[in-house]
């Protein structure tokens, strides 16, 4: 492997570029993973940028979050009556329900897998 080197006024300096990833949006698992690296754990999120593998992890934290969260989200569904039947009945009581699987869903994911 040859690096390559270019002059700068009096010095050469190596011609290093890091390779471009795909860039898609980050979702909100994966930004909150991203803040939650910088803030509580620097050296893993330093060694995640310097080995290029930041973006890829963030990117898998977000849809294995997203997925995660839908899984257990109709799981528990299930498990506790919110079905369509109840949705008709009682929309209110349906909403409420479906609010309180989805806060503890979400609950569960960000804390197995975003700040850990």
């Amino acid at each position: 492997m040859t690096i390559q080197y270019y002059k700068s006024g009096d010095y050469c300096l190596p011609d290093l570029q890091l390779q471009t990833p795909d860039l898609s949006p980050l979702g909100k698992y994966g930004r909150m993973r991203k803040q939650y690296l910088k803030g509580q754990r620097p050296i893993l999120f330093s060694n995640l940028l310097l080995c290029e593998m930041l973006y890829q992890h963030l990117a898998e934290i977000d849809r294995t979050c997203v997925e995660r969260l839908e899984l257990l989200t109709r799981h528990m569904a299930d498990r506790e009556g919110a079905t369509e039947a109840l949705k008709v009945a009682d929309q209110m009581e349906w909403v409420r329900r479906m609010n309180n699987i989805r806060n503890r869903a979400e609950e569960n994911v960000l804390n197995d897998l975003v700040y850990c």
